[in-house]
């Protein structure tokens, strides 16, 4: 151990979890050898994109599988985006209630068949409108391109909407989108949603001790530098110090965010910035739920077969059924 508390080791080995479901631990090699071949983040963003498509509309198939749905492009205040609707309808408790999603991607990839895969199970399971958004992403966009489309948006619903009964949720870049949209409509003096999620990414950049562990613990080995927020090319001349980027640096923009649901596993690479995000809500006097699954890596319930990731869709639908508001004939029968 080095002075400043810095732990070396020759090698390790470390085993797959014993908590993990006999399914995680059948599926788990799989994922680290599909992971392999995934090309670098610097990869020609065409090349990614056709390889995140390709892999997410694999994973959107076996959903609608299990979870069927039906899909209509539309156009929201100028931003494309998926309306996803459950087969057997919409609840009646849901009629007044929409969620939004905001897809996972580094800010870079992700678009319409990543949108689904994070839409589809939560709108058949919770018998709830979802929109998942194609906002603008890097390396033709940068920020806050994406938080200007999600607020153009989110002001078109609040003609529909009251603003609790709307809820935001998102996935890696779109968890970190999720908690920048929000501090944007508090910086615009608009009313903040019912409740947010923020999944394997969230209030502040990725760090601590995760960001060493979690590329080890799938067979990364460990990072010299672990990824920077500001290194991806949506980011390109933003301020890190800036709130908008990282809300979780403002205690004061904090004290105004609305009930959040917090989502990672212990082989994530952004698990420390998820654990620490809730910390600092939880300091802000903001309702925060932090669910971490064990053996679990980032966005793994992005495949639906897996145990641990259904009980990750009924753990947020469960949070927007207790968090958005009833219509107003329900709350007042």
């Amino acid at each position: 151990m080095r002075p400043d508390g810095t732990v070396t080791a020759a090698s390790v080995a470390i085993p797959y979890s014993a908590f993990a479901s006999p399914q995680a631990r059948m599926f788990f090699p799989k994922m680290l050898a599909a992971s392999a071949k995934a090309p670098p983040l610097d990869a020609p963003i065409e090349q990614s994109r056709a390889f995140y498509d390709r892999l997410n509309s694999d994973r959107a198939a076996r959903m609608r599988k299990l979870y069927p749905v039906t899909v209509r492009h539309v156009t929201i205040a100028g931003v494309g985006a998926d309306a996803v609707l459950p087969a057997q309808g919409v609840s009646p408790a849901n009629h007044h209630r929409v969620l939004i999603n905001l897809h996972g991607g580094a800010f870079l990839w992700g678009a319409g068949s990543g949108g689904l895969v994070e839409a589809i199970p939560i709108a058949s399971l919770g018998r709830i409108e979802v929109i998942t958004l194609d906002y603008r992403q890097g390396p033709e966009h940068a920020f806050p391109a994406a938080s200007e489309d999600v607020e153009a948006v989110y002001r078109e619903l609040l003609k529909r909407y009251r603003p609790e009964q709307i809820g935001i949720y998102g996935c890696s870049a779109g968890g970190i989108l999720t908690g920048e949209a929000v501090a944007r409509f508090i910086a615009h003096k608009l009313p903040v949603p019912g409740a947010i999620g923020t999944f394997c990414g969230s209030l502040v950049a990725i760090g601590g001790d995760s960001a060493y562990v979690g590329p080890l613990l799938n067979g990364q080995g460990v990072p010299v530098h672990p990824l920077q927020l500001l290194a991806l090319p949506y980011f390109r001349g933003a301020n890190a110090d800036d709130p908008m980027v990282q809300p979780g640096l403002s205690p004061a923009l904090l004290k105004q965010f609305p009930p959040t649901l917090l989502i990672t596993g212990t082989r994530d690479m952004a698990m420390g910035s998820v654990v620490h995000s809730q910390a600092l809500l939880a300091q802000a006097g903001v309702e925060a739920e932090l669910h971490v699954w064990e053996g679990m890596w980032h966005s793994f319930f992005s495949d639906p077969e897996l145990p641990e990731s259904q009980q990750a869709y009924r753990t947020i639908v469960a949070f927007f059924e207790r968090h958005l508001a009833p219509s107003q004939e329900e709350a007042h029968p």
